[in-house]
């Protein structure tokens, strides 16, 4: 089954008692037990388990091609259930370019309970190499990254997490299943903030994981179900419906990201543009290697905090907000909004600017999108 009919039909699509084609939204909390321990169907409470969270978990593990699904309340919840697979002593090896949240939550929250960290250029084999510590038990990867769309060879990754018995954990948010599939490279971990484009319609707040075995599948449920950090049942259908169209989204997304890089490399307010699709970009080989797409999100640099300031002031049809992935265009300043938790000092070290911009493409005509832009920038 092929990525856009698995997508329809897919996991658990339907419900066989009514012939319903949509998969019911279960509001309950418990369930009736015909007798101590006899369950109907093995659901007894919803933390544990609940039919339509079951079955977008189901369609994701499908999508992923992995062992099991699990959702999460939100993408820092799903992060955050995924850490609590170490010990305290662990050390993890990180994507250095990572999104903000995630920063905050190693480095300010995870570190309390002493789980090291050392973020690392992971588009560079060496430095991740030189990262790893004789208590390191995980690698973490974003590929492309957040904001600045570096990428990480997740093929040489994998040959290092398997010299030194690592785990290979990969935040495939920006990316989706439909362009790459960090399970068949050898990952043994994909996670996604699905309140992105996974959802697509800036109406969920969500998190999902897929694991590879089911002996992580069983540590990361009992986790799921002790944290209790789950998603309810109409948001989990929200997310069904989303996977639905997910595929016509990003082919559609982008086309109109690649309009809009051609644009702005070649205005003159715009300093340097990042985008993988860039043939001059030094990810862009790989990405071709192992990702069908290069996706919707652009960061460029247009020089200063002020710039970019007078250019959000002036955009009608991008939406100044925080989030990503959505039918409708945003735009955002990481270094003031989604990465304002990172020390000033890191994020100039990293190539966050003050005059970095990030767009996330939207499906509105891109004509319409360039001259947005254009009169914006002018």
């Amino acid at each position: 089954m092929r990525d856009k009919t698995k997508m329809i039909h897919g996991g658990i699509t339907g419900d066989d008692r009514t012939g319903a084609v949509s998969v019911p939204i279960y509001q309950v909390s418990t369930y009736k037990q015909d007798g101590v321990g006899n369950l109907r169907d093995g659901y007894e409470y919803s933390r544990t388990g609940n039919p339509t969270r079951h079955a977008l978990e189901t369609v994701i593990r499908d999508l992923e091609n992995g062992e099991a699904g699990f959702a999460f309340g939100s993408g820092m919840a799903a992060i955050t259930s995924v850490m609590m697979l170490f010990e305290t002593g662990d050390h993890i090896v990180m994507t250095d370019d990572v999104y903000g949240g995630s920063y905050r939550l190693v480095a300010n929250v995870l570190n309390r309970f002493n789980l090291g960290h050392t973020f690392a250029d992971t588009s560079d084999p060496a430095k991740v190499e030189a990262a790893i510590q004789d208590n390191t038990k995980a690698l973490f990867i974003e590929t492309p990254t957040n904001p600045l769309l570096k990428i990480t060879d997740l093929k040489k990754m994998k040959e290092i997490a398997d010299r030194h018995d690592l785990l290979l954990i990969v935040d495939n948010t920006f990316a989706t299943p439909y362009w790459q599939k960090p399970l068949d490279f050898g990952a043994d971990i994909v996670l996604h903030s699905a309140t992105k484009y996974i959802g697509g319609h800036s109406d969920v707040v969500s998190g999902l994981v897929v694991v590879n075995t089911a002996e992580l599948a069983e540590k990361l449920h009992f986790i799921q179900n002790s944290a209790g950090a789950v998603l309810g049942p109409q948001d989990s259908w929200l997310l069904m419906r989303g996977i639905k169209t997910l595929a016509l989204r990003m082919e559609a997304i982008e086309e109109n990201a690649k309009k809009l890089v051609q644009f702005l490399t070649k205005h003159p307010q715009v300093s340097k543009v990042y985008y993988p699709g860039l043939e001059d970009h030094p990810g862009h080989e790989t990405a071709k290697k192992q990702a069908g797409g290069f996706g919707g999100m652009i960061s460029f640099d247009v020089g200063s905090g002020e710039m970019a300031d007078k250019l959000l002031e002036r955009v009608n049809y991008f939406i100044l907000a925080e989030s990503l992935g959505a039918v409708e265009s945003l735009i955002s300043v990481p270094a003031k909004m989604t990465h304002a938790s990172i020390p000033a000092g890191r994020r100039n070290e990293l190539g966050i600017t003050d005059g970095l911009i990030r767009i996330s493409a939207g499906i509105e005509d891109a004509e319409d999108l360039i001259d947005d832009l254009k009169q914006a920038l002018e």
